[in-house]
């Protein structure tokens, strides 16, 4: 009797600590190619860390196609995904503090901002509750938006009346400033919007040049130092299925995951893909980048302000201390960039 006992317990124990062990598995939904560096590093990135920090006890499985571009955050809501990221640009009206990230005139990479946007959200944005429903992640930007086009641009004026796809957000407000026509459809569909003669040009990062193959259909690049934009992207997970982990994993993703950890390694990432795709378009013989003139950064500037005084007036309106809350990201990123 006594070694069926003992035998009895030692199942359970074993058990028990295979349960307490086993890993849970987050389906991440994602709308990006397979390639893209937000799959390959950011989100593949974050598994990594998860599984890191708990010891095995979370990790995640990327799954393509579950949803369109601007349904990824009701698709988390709904149960259907664990895990997911959004660009705020795609869902107009539903966002307002995100746009503060994308406004153009920031100095620094795509690291010092998705930092720097973490820690604005801590401090001012979370009030506004954008999120709610989920459970916040991580936030990050891509680097400086420029304009790539299937044409030459030589000038600022030259932007005027180009078939340009806009991604939504700042990026909208900016084209308007540059007399561009914007044409709106989700990055996946930039190239063949570019091959068909649908749209002239694309705002994007440099990175993108290699996720969506512009140096095959956009060979042009019109560069303003500084960018003209940057793109705002979130990171969401279900809140049930995070209140359903132990308390251990839970405090564990929160304090060496989540948040600032997980927005400063997509920023990097991004920062590496600027970097990759810049090389190889200044070696392609067909390929061309023309830096804006200092005449043109000039009227640029005097556009930007424009664009920064509408935004802060809707963060205003919507509760926050618009020119604090700035001013916090533009320190943290100057400061950051010495």
């Amino acid at each position: 009797m006594k070694l069926k006992t003992l035998l009895a317990s030692a199942a359970i124990a074993i058990c028990s600590s295979t349960m307490a062990f086993a890993a849970e598995t987050l389906t991440i939904s994602s709308w990006l190619p397979p390639t893209h560096p937000i799959n390959t590093e950011m989100l593949q990135g974050l598994v990594t860390m998860m599984e890191e920090a708990t010891d095995g006890q979370v990790t995640g499985e990327i799954k393509m196609g579950l949803a369109p571009p601007p349904a990824q955050m009701d698709l988390v809501m709904d149960g259907a995904a664990d895990l997911t990221i959004i660009f705020h640009g795609y869902q107009p009206g539903r966002f307002v503090g995100t746009k503060l990230i994308e406004l153009p005139g920031y100095t620094g990479n795509a690291e010092a901002a998705s930092v720097a946007y973490w820690h604005v959200q801590e401090k001012y944005l979370d009030k506004l509750d954008e999120h709610r429903g989920v459970k916040l992640v991580a936030l990050t930007t891509h680097g400086p938006g420029q304009i790539h086009s299937n044409k030459p641009i030589s000038k600022l004026s030259d932007l005027n009346g180009l078939k340009t796809r806009l991604g939504g957000g700042v990026s909208a407000d900016v084209g308007a400033e540059l007399g561009l026509v914007g044409i709106q459809v989700p990055a996946p569909k930039v190239y063949e919007t570019l091959a068909s003669g649908a749209a002239d040009a694309v705002a994007m990062n440099m990175g993108e040049r290699i996720s969506f193959k512009l140096n095959e259909v956009a060979k042009n690049v019109y560069e303003m130092p500084g960018g003209f934009y940057r793109g705002s992207f979130a990171v969401l997970m279900s809140q049930e299925k995070f209140d359903s982990l132990p308390e251990d994993v839970q405090k564990a993703l929160d304090e060496k995951v989540f948040g600032e950890p997980a927005s400063r390694m997509m920023g990097i990432a991004w920062d590496a893909s600027d970097a990759t795709a810049r090389a190889e378009t200044e070696a392609a013989a067909d390929n061309t980048i023309v830096t804006a003139s200092e005449e043109d950064q000039a009227t640029f500037a005097e556009m930007a302000e424009r664009v920064r005084t509408k935004i802060l007036a809707e963060l205003d309106e919507a509760g926050i201390d618009a020119k604090a809350a700035y001013d916090m990201v533009a320190s943290e990123m100057a400061a950051a960039s010495k």
